[in-house]
């Protein structure tokens, strides 16, 4: 989320400008849509998509301010957190806790299956996903779709230890749009493809529709996963709702709900969409396939996991009453 060490194909065209920035600023999307901004010594990130509260950061320095042909991006020095990645006004990742979610939406559906061999990520530009199915050592090709060569490039610049994940021999980086990139995918290619999308707003909207989980499905094998970013129970219960309504129409294996906590996404939390195709039977909530020594032995590059572990992989399919209550009326 170029040349991306000597080890990965990439596909790709021009390199976009990075610039550094020092200052104040405004930092919104193109649509006007989201207000976030830095006053003095803050970051403050306000949406519609929270309505009535806003979530701030003390900042100590602001390291790049720029704009792709897609968004705006902002990287900043935070006094708590590390380095913040920003993108048109909403916070994306934070030194301190991506891990909660890097490691969560990878480990949930690939501990799930057994011996995963092609993966795809849509989106995740940032390469902390790639970081983290790097650590399955039966995975043999991993493709990332982003379609923001921006956001890779300020991510190898300012969060290496994240994009670490383009290092890996098995990745193959293409630019472009994920919904074309899945219409060109032949049939029963990938056992498990990741959504590491933004809110659903703008350009990632159709992320989370009908005919984009179609396409997945069409590009996953028979007993194939997919895990996609699904919002926070706490502010998003409706697009929770149709999310789950449009899987459980399209996806004829398992469709479930799991959450983790992430400090720095509104409200706290930030949900998981699993689903499986028709097939070999999938029980996401009991992980079949756990990460082995073996597996997370590249630690000197990728560090060892500091959040996923077998034990959390269970309790985040355990949802609070409200949130169970609908998402098990979804229909």
């Amino acid at each position: 989320m170029a040349e991306v060490g000597t080890a990965a194909a990439v596909v790709t065209g021009d390199e976009p400008q990075l610039k550094q920035a020092n200052g104040e600023g405004e930092v919104g999307n193109k649509d006007g849509l989201c207000f976030s901004s830095v006053i003095p010594g803050w970051f403050s990130e306000i949406s519609p998509m929270w309505p009535g509260e806003a979530h701030s950061l003390k900042v100590e320095k602001i390291l790049f301010q720029g704009k792709s042909d897609y968004q705006n991006l902002m990287v900043f020095q935070s006094a708590t957190y590390g380095k913040v990645l920003v993108l048109d006004g909403v916070i994306q990742l934070t030194e301190r806790d991506e891990c909660a979610y890097q490691e969560m939406i990878t480990h949930l559906p690939l501990c799930s299956i057994p011996n995963p061999k092609k993966v795809l990520v849509i989106g995740g530009g940032d390469g902390g996903v790639l970081r983290e199915v790097s650590r399955h050592s039966s995975v043999e090709q991993i493709d990332i779709c982003e379609i923001d060569k921006m956001v890779v490039e300020v991510s190898k610049q300012f969060f290496p230890d994240v994009a670490v994940g383009f290092e890996d021999h098995r990745v193959t980086l293409h630019i472009g749009d994920g919904v074309a990139f899945l219409n060109n995918v032949p049939e029963g290619t990938y056992d498990a493809v990741i959504v590491d999308s933004s809110d659903p707003v703008g350009p990632a909207q159709e992320l989370f529709e009908k005919p984009f989980f179609q396409s997945v499905a069409k590009a996953l094998r028979p007993g194939g996963v997919v895990c996609t970013q699904a919002e926070s129970i706490w502010l998003h219960m409706h697009i929770i709702e149709d999310i789950v309504a449009n899987c459980r129409q399209v996806f004829k294996g398992s469709v479930n709900y799991a959450w983790t906590t992430v400090p720095t996404y509104p409200s706290g939390v930030i949900g998981f969409m699993l689903c499986s195709t028709e097939g070999p039977e999938v029980d996401f909530k009991k992980p079949i396939n756990p990460l082995s020594s073996e597996d997370d032995s590249h630690t000197e590059t990728k560090g060892s996991l500091k959040f996923y572990n077998s034990e959390i992989h269970s309790a985040a399919f355990c949802l609070p009453s409200f949130a169970k209550k609908i998402i098990e009326k979804a229909k």
